[in-house]
């Protein structure tokens, strides 16, 4: 037993600058590719190449990058969250009736619905530590549950009007910078340091790479995974309150299907789905390029029916790059046989 410990913590080890190359090598990757794609919309799409249309692609893509800093954190760990679309929208909800049916005060409001957010997400990581239930099923029935909150809440309609001075978070400016973008670059700047200096990041790699090595180490994987739920959970809700002051409206109908555009940031970003692989730059960049393909397929006036074969193709493109990144072309075929 101890000989088999010893075996399997040897496993666990600290990122060489080989393990830091290859992740870098994919951000470089992306980055080209990205420029690749901005270069041909430079040229082919009408007013692609402004400051204004610049601006609008990163507050279009700031509130879904905000969810794939947790979701990030969360298939690092090899698991997935299902439910943040619906959170979202049930943070709406919930804001509009805090605020407006109950009269509490908007900050009052906003702190409760991100815990409740931070409830969703411990929620998953306790049944998946306590009981082995996996995440994929339990944020599935979230994603049902927390869409009829919201719908239950409201009745089904937007709930209206918030304080006035409640817009500056999702339509207010910092000079010619909205607000929403400056909040998006603090978070990702602090989750970067987070995942790469601390204890804790290091322990969200060491999870996914080997659970077993990582329990043996002395890492508390039940804690690693409940946090990361938990953050998660917490950045929807932040998300659902921008939404909300962008709109001024506590909304039930928002958000449907952002819990795929959230996976797919992460994903192209150069996350494993196997775990123990990934970056916060690499998923800023990530949903940067899902933005900016989906700004200029706009542009270029091609139908939604077909942007959303190019986006699922780009997607599932990506699960192949990933796979043979990890396994091989002759690891995937051993497996299929």
């Amino acid at each position: 037993m101890i000989q088999q410990g010893l075996q399997e913590t040897s496993k666990l080890k600290k990122f060489s600058l080989k393990d830091y190359w290859k992740t870098y090598q994919n951000i470089l990757g992306l980055s080209g590719v990205l420029l690749l794609l901005i270069i041909v919309f430079s040229v082919i799409a009408p007013n692609f190449l402004t400051t204004s249309n610049f601006i609008d692609v990163l507050r279009q893509m700031s509130m879904i990058s905000i969810i794939a800093i947790g979701m990030t954190m969360v298939i690092i760990t090899a698991e997935i969250d299902l439910s943040v679309g619906s959170l979202v929208a049930a943070s709406s909800a919930v804001l509009g009736f805090l605020s407006i049916s109950m009269n509490f005060s908007i900050w009052i409001a906003m702190i409760l619905t991100i815990l409740l957010g931070g409830v969703s997400g411990y929620s998953i990581g306790f049944l998946r530590n306590r009981y082995g239930i996996p995440t994929f099923i339990t944020s599935l029935g979230w994603l049902s549950v927390w869409r009829g909150i919201a719908y239950l809440i409201t009745g089904g309609f937007p709930l209206s009007p918030f304080p006035q001075g409640f817009s500056f978070l999702g339509s207010g400016f910092i000079g010619p910078i909205p607000f929403v973008v400056v909040l998006m670059i603090v978070l990702y700047i602090a989750f970067y340091y987070v995942l790469v200096k601390t204890p804790f990041g290091r322990n969200v790699y060491a999870v996914g790479s080997n659970i077993k090595a990582a329990q043996l180490s002395g890492v508390p994987v039940a804690k690693v995974k409940t946090t990361v739920f938990v953050i998660t959970g917490m950045l929807a809700a932040l998300a659902g309150i921008i939404l909300s002051s962008r709109l001024m409206s506590g909304n039930p109908t928002v958000a449907n299907g952002w819990e795929l555009d959230v996976i797919a940031a992460v994903i192209v970003g150069g996350t494993s789905l196997a775990g123990g692989k990934g970056s916060i730059i690499g998923t800023f960049l990530g949903a940067l390029f899902i933005a900016v393909l989906s700004n200029g397929m706009v542009l270029l006036g091609i139908s939604p029916y077909l942007q959303l074969v190019v986006k699922g193709s780009i997607i599932v493109f990506a699960v192949i790059l990933n796979a043979v990144q990890i396994y091989g072309i002759k690891g995937m075929q051993k497996d299929i046989s």
